[in-house]
């Protein structure tokens, strides 16, 4: 058994002072109580966060797609994804691990204690299947375990290479053809998550424009009730205007009339919706995915939160590409792009709270915690696991901040000089800034190095 004694933790309804939490052998809660007047509390807890939406092996190549070309003005989503694809056909499954592993530190020493694998590196490089279909998802398994992250794998569906086209070379390592062989990959990766007692799996296809209504629809009919179903939409115009020509409807108008959409649903970006497909997500119980600063570093555009989140729309966080890892600034960004196109500063408002960052941190831990295929109805409660990012009470800001503004100056003001360290399953697997594991750093960098990608 374990005992924590915060200053105070964050709970649905807001700050609760002076708080002791119990937990059993395995990092479950026992019991939430005002701590005793003899126990002196530390720093301040909120629970950790979770990043709904993850390509792992990008992190490689972070920060690396800035070099633009002179020659042409195109240099968008597009481009982008070419020389994404260039990484993906060099990467084998031990430099997936490393990769991965370094990534999911950098995660947990932000405070992310749950990540959504987006995952649809499948087949080798000559994008022949491997004797194990899963044996890439087993190897993001094996990082979140040797991290200490909890993870929901979503093995990809991607089979076209756009709306009625065949795949590109390449692509060739992400392509089941047939439903059938999905389901294939769906089900060796379930074998896989046995393996780690911190891994689900969830299902996912990659977008409209990769896998052919038909087999969508089986797609998203074959999943059990409470499985969370990942899928990019509507990030780019072209995208939507290609789905229009095709379908004749925009990706989230042709969900919303062929499939029975629910809140284990959950559309990634989502960027460019108009307002009848606002109506239609938010009436399904739908959530969407957001990730600003992939979206923006990509150029993509501002997704319409303001008037989604006024109609008591759910939305989740994402760290994507990983050009940041700092679930703060992703809350910003979010805010921030409202506030720039609406020419107002309350976005997360509402009529009995003005408290921006305790909305914005519920908002995100309720919805990404529904990402991940799980219910909660409190950030802490017992029976369920000890995971929270301590924020240190010493931090100048931190030490001269009321209650009432500490929500605020930690979404709006932190970065990871005010954390004292993460918890998952009431374990410090990040404290002081260090990681348990200093073998992770050396297997990235060596990774790095035959790679020569940076």
């Amino acid at each position: 058994m374990k005992e924590f004694n915060f200053k105070a933790i964050l709970q649905k309804e807001g700050w609760k002072e002076n708080i002791c939490i119990l937990t059993d052998e395995n990092g479950l809660i026992l019991s939430i109580e005002k701590a005793s007047a003899k126990k002196k509390t530390f720093n301040y807890a909120i629970p950790g966060i979770q990043n709904a939406h993850s390509h792992a092996f990008q992190y490689a190549m972070a920060g690396l797609a800035e070099l633009h070309s002179t020659k042409t003005l195109n240099n968008d989503f597009w481009s982008w994804r070419t020389a994404m694809y260039n990484l993906a056909l060099t990467i084998s499954p031990d430099d997936l691990e490393s990769i991965a592993a370094m990534l999911y530190k950098e995660m947990l020493r932000n405070g992310y204690t749950h990540v959504a694998e987006f995952h649809y590196l499948h087949h080798d490089i000559s994008g022949n299947p491997y004797e194990n279909p899963s044996e890439n998802g087993q190897r993001l398994i094996a990082a979140a375990k040797k991290t200490g992250i909890k993870i929901t794998l979503i093995p990809i569906f991607y089979q076209k290479g756009g709306f009625n086209k065949d795949p590109e070379k390449k692509q060739k390592r992400f392509i089941s053809q047939s439903f059938e062989m999905y389901n294939e990959l769906f089900e060796q990766t379930k074998k896989s998550a046995r393996f780690y007692s911190n891994a689900n799996v969830g299902v996912g296809i990659h977008s409209m424009r990769a896998v052919c209504t038909r087999d969508i629809i089986k797609t998203c009919n074959f999943k059990d009730d409470n499985t969370p179903l990942h899928i990019h939409v509507s990030e780019q115009l072209k995208e939507i205007e290609d789905c229009k020509a095709f379908l004749g409807l925009r990706p989230v108008e042709w969900l919303g009339e062929h499939i029975s959409l629910d809140e284990n649903f959950h559309l990634v970006h989502a960027t460019h919706i108009n307002e009848k497909e606002i109506n239609q997500i938010i009436n399904s119980g739908a959530n969407v995915v957001l990730c600003p600063s992939t979206e923006a570093n990509l150029g993509d555009g501002i997704f319409p939160l303001k008037k989604f989140f006024s109609k008591k729309g759910r939305w989740s966080i994402g760290t994507d590409s990983h050009v940041s890892l700092n679930p703060m600034e992703e809350i910003r960004l979010l805010d921030y792009g409202q506030r720039l196109i609406s020419h107002n500063r309350n976005t997360f408002g509402n009529s009995s709270s003005g408290n921006s960052g305790t909305i914005a941190l519920s908002n995100s831990f309720f919805n990404g915690k529904k990402a991940m295929g799980a219910d909660v109805v409190n950030h802490f409660e017992i029976g369920k696991p000890m995971d929270a990012l301590v924020i240190s009470e010493t931090h100048p800001l931190i030490a001269q901040t009321s209650i009432k503004n500490l929500s605020n100056t930690v979404v709006y003001s932190s970065d990871i000089n005010m954390y004292e360290g993460t918890l998952v399953d009431g374990n410090w697997i990040i404290k002081n800034g260090c990681h348990t594991s200093k073998l992770i750093d050396e297997q990235f960098n060596a990774t790095m190095k035959k790679l020569k990608v940076r």
